[in-house]
Order: structure tokens, then sequence, then C-alpha cells
């Protein structure tokens, strides 16, 4: 059991009888009252993000959740398949609020891992960065570069980002996943 302090990001928790991850958390005190955690919890089933404020007494269950490496197949349609990494025939489709987020960093073909709850997988979770081809990208202009001059690519799962003026179509680059900026060139 976590007490109310303990409730912190990236932890995942049962609430409600469902699992939920710890998007962000803050615990404070006003005035003469009581601390609270102030907190916004997202649904590992469902998607839906609550915020929820833990008072000194509460208690919150750590949520059991293993992890799995599937593969990401496709996405037809609205559905999102996947596969489980040594045998690509059990395959499994995910609801598209739990995926939607994710999926300009996935490439097809590309092991991640998902989330198991009770024996069946109700998420996925990406790296902090991932690898992605530039697809598409202006030809650099020369000018003032005193301020960091950068331009916008896209990259071969669709995302768009801002880069150095340096990069060019065919270049492989890498993206943080958690805020969708450039990190560097690979």
């Amino acid at each position: 059991m976590l007490s109310y302090s303990e409730i912190t990001i990236k932890k995942y928790i049962v609430f409600n009888n469902e699992p939920f991850e710890v998007l962000s958390s803050n615990v404070f005190r006003m005035q003469k009252r009581k601390p609270v955690n102030q907190t916004k919890l997202r649904s590992l089933l469902s998607g839906k993000v609550i915020e929820y404020s833990f008072h000194q007494s509460d208690k919150a269950e750590e949520a059991n959740i293993e992890k799995k490496n599937v593969i990401y197949l496709y996405s037809h349609r609205g559905e999102h398949w996947f596969g489980e990494e040594g045998n690509r025939s059990k395959r499994f489709t995910l609801s598209p609020e739990l995926v939607e987020d994710k999926l300009p960093f996935m490439k097809q073909n590309s092991i991640i891992e998902g989330l198991v709850f009770n024996n069946v997988i109700i998420g996925i979770s990406l790296p902090p960065k991932v690898e992605l081809e530039v697809a598409e990208a202006p030809p650099t202009v020369k000018g003032n570069t005193s301020q960091g001059a950068t331009k916008q690519v896209a990259l071969e799962t669709g995302l768009s980002v801002r880069t150095p003026l340096f990069i060019k179509e065919g270049d492989v680059v890498r993206v943080n996943t958690n805020t969708g900026e450039y990190a560097e060139r690979v």
C-alpha cells in the first residue's frame, strides 16, 4: 500500500478497482489544513484522465503491472493491431484512446513493451527516446543562425518535428517520446 505522499509520477495504482497511471502529483498544504496530494490519473483500461486529491489518511494499492515485449503490426480503419513477440499469430487490438498519442513514435514491426494487468495486455509503454528516419526535409536556406535556426521536418511515421538546419532527408534522428521534440542525430 502506498501512502498519500508516495503516489508520485510514473507509478501505477489501483483506484476504484481499475489500474491507473499517475500523470502528475503535487503535495501541498493550504494554510492550517492537513497536506493534500493533488493528482492526475489516467485509466489504463479506458484512457480517461481524472483528477483526484488524496488526503493524509488515504492509501492506494500499487498495481501489479508486468511488462512484456509485443510487436506493433499495423493500423487499419481505427484499429491498432499488435502481436506477441514469439508468436505473431497471437494478435490483439488495443482501443484507440490508449495508443493514439503513441502512434507517431511507433514504426511497423517494432518491438515495444506491453503492460500486463491480471494476465491481460491493457496498454503499451514507449522508451524515453526512439529513432526515426527523416522522410521529408526542406532545403537549408542561409540566413541569420545566431538564434539557433531550426526547420520543420517530417519523419517516417508522419510525425513532424523542429530540427537544426543540418538535418537532411534520409538522416536518422532521436526523438523524445514524452515531449515529441528532436533530441539528436544518430
